[in-house]
């Protein structure tokens, strides 16, 4: 009598339905997914989908875990564009520091994008965002932040905005800014720390 082949159904694996597309509005539908894992996947995943951004912008303000939160920061850097700065730049409001820090560094890497809006945030009646928008310069590689830093120092009325234009100036400053530091330290001469600051930024730009 010949052998018979037995069935081994117990080999076979199910194939199981997705339970999203993979499409961008399957991936937006994943980042409300109560699992943090899959919104982490699927935020890495939306690298490659440029629609996915204001969707990722309006989220991320609402995520609450920090792992998804930096990944959907490192894939709205990845994406870059318009879209993205004007997303990130109310965050400079958020009075969440990971958000506004997560913010920052985004910007600071999209000079050509930021460049247009920061003239406006200068102006803004907020000096915390004047601050915030000062920060990012430490690291934005835009040929008018010289320009931005001396006007900061020779107009702004707050002293506290005026010593974060300095110490900017101090890690990124131009012999072409002297002049607005030495204005800055007349408008405030009775400030130590502006002197102080003044003084720094000086050395540091003479000594570069």
């Amino acid at each position: 009598m010949g052998l018979r082949r037995a069935t081994d159904s117990a080999g076979l694996r199910r194939i199981e339905p997705r339970d999203y597309p993979r499409d961008t509005e399957g991936l937006i539908e994943q980042l409300q997914d109560p699992d943090p894992g899959v919104r982490r996947w699927a935020a890495r995943d939306l690298a490659i989908h440029p629609d996915a951004v204001p969707a990722l912008c309006e989220f991320l303000g609402r995520e609450r875990d920090l792992s998804v939160r930096e990944v959907m920061f490192t894939t709205l850097g990845c994406l870059g564009g318009d879209d993205v700065v004007e997303g990130l730049v109310p965050l400079l409001r958020s009075e969440d520091a990971n958000l506004r820090n997560g913010a920052i560094e985004v910007l600071s890497e999209l000079p050509e994008e930021v460049g247009p809006h920061i003239e406006v945030l200068l102006r803004d009646t907020d000096a915390d965002v004047r601050i915030f928008t000062l920060n990012l310069m430490n690291d934005l590689r835009h040929p008018q932040v010289g320009k931005w830093l001396s006007n900061v120092l020779t107009h702004d009325p707050h002293i506290n905005v005026v010593a974060a234009a300095l110490e900017v100036l101090a890690e990124v400053g131009t012999p072409q800014a002297c002049q607005a530091l030495q204005l800055a330290r007349q408008r405030f001469a009775d400030d130590p720390f502006i002197g102080f600051a003044a003084d720094l930024a000086q050395q540091r730009i003479e000594g570069a």
